[in-house]
């Protein structure tokens, strides 16, 4: 029985009187009549310690915004994406709704048994983080694997600019080749512009230094004055971003349907693509998508290569006849190159007069040509 449940029945009793009583158990005489009343009038229950709370509360979270953030964590856990309580936030603001603080948001997720505890992470002020100043500045890329719904082994390579997570390009392949290195490089930068640097680990099919030699991605970059970059060998978080990223894409994945064939995976790619690039807020990016910080920012250049002001690139091989074929202001062009070249992995360099070949194993030119709409085939100026 409670301490103040004995005092009143005493003093109803009559064994005390409220001064008695008073002295006795260090209650005031106003408290113990404030007692007595909750008795007569609702019985002894009244006479427990009653709660402080206030009955309502003006700055509660409107329940309608409790239920939806309980909706959106299970439709973004659905799609495969981040549903962080600063993410919830962000869609919450998209559409127009009251946004309450990150940590309301976890209170309400933890409320509704939506939150895993977790085992105490590594403090974010341990890590030395770097980030590019500029779009373009720095162009990680790396590839990952995941596998079709028969098991067989694909794997994925992405380019993603390092100041704003931009994700410039992700393709499937089975394997990733030097060759698709290359293209899908050269594709980005028709889209983006050409980067001031590129940052990747020490695969072959992005160096070829430790094999004494050069690859075409290592004789590309300086000709369109672009420098490379890779990490240290067996030290992956310098390329963290990029192999954070790997972690979004294949939970992303994980939620979609298996695909059968390459085709259909690449088409799940290219929906990810834009879902995080337009309709995912960034944690790192204060909440902005990839692509706003992208566009907020004057982009970085390279350095000077071998590159005239107004130019077009064509990644190639020579046909057993010699040539290569590039099409211009809708009608189709020939090179003759020699067909001693045939075979050979080159980068057409197109300007407004001249169209220069360049061996990409090598870095040697290996022909120009005079273009002439007039003509389907332009010879090699260099050719005695």
């Amino acid at each position: 029985m409670s301490k103040h449940r004995v005092i009143v029945l005493k003093i109803v009793a009559k064994q005390l009187t409220v001064t008695e009583a008073a002295e006795q158990y260090g209650i005031s005489r106003r408290h113990l009549h404030r007692l007595l009343a909750r008795y007569r009038e609702d019985g002894l229950d009244a006479v427990d310690p009653q709660s402080r709370r206030p009955k309502s509360n003006p700055r509660s979270t409107p329940p309608e915004v409790v239920e939806r953030v309980v909706q959106l964590r299970g439709e973004l856990v659905a799609r495969g994406l981040d549903a962080g309580p600063v993410t919830i936030g962000w869609h919450l603001e998209r559409e127009g709704q009251h946004v309450p603080s990150p940590a309301t948001i976890h209170r309400i997720l933890t409320r509704a048994g939506l939150v895993t505890p977790e085992p105490r992470k590594r403090p974010r002020s341990s890590y030395i983080r770097f980030e590019a100043a500029q779009p373009n500045e720095t162009w990680q890329s790396d590839f990952t694997h995941w596998r079709l719904a028969d098991g067989a082994d694909i794997e994925i390579l992405n380019w993603l600019d390092d100041h704003s997570r931009l994700l410039l390009s992700c393709t499937a392949h089975m394997p990733v080749t030097g060759d698709d290195v290359v293209t899908t490089f050269l594709d980005a930068t028709e889209d983006h512009g050409i980067p001031a640097s590129t940052l990747t680990d020490n695969g072959r099919v992005y160096t070829a230094r430790f094999g004494g030699g050069r690859n075409a991605f290592e004789h590309l970059l300086p000709v369109l004055g672009v420098k490379q970059k890779n990490g240290s060998p067996g030290h992956p978080q310098t390329q963290g971003k990029i192999e954070r990223f790997h972690q979004t894409q294949k939970r992303w994945l994980a939620e979609q349907p298996a695909a059968v064939t390459l085709p259909e995976l690449q088409a799940q790619l290219d929906r990810f693509r834009i879902e995080y690039n337009d309709n995912r807020p960034h944690r790192a990016l204060d909440r902005t998508t990839p692509s706003e910080a992208y566009h907020a920012t004057r982009k970085a250049l390279p350095t000077q290569g071998r590159l005239p002001d107004r130019y077009r690139l064509r990644y190639d091989r020579i046909d057993t006849d010699g040539h290569v074929s590039i099409r211009r202001a809708g009608r189709m062009h020939h090179l003759g190159i020699g067909r001693h070249h045939t075979g050979k992995r080159i980068l057409a360099i197109t300007d407004e007069t001249t169209v220069t070949v360049i061996h990409l194993d090598t870095g040697e030119i290996l022909s120009e040509h005079h273009i002439d709409p007039a003509r389907g085939y332009w010879r090699n100026q260099l050719t005695p």
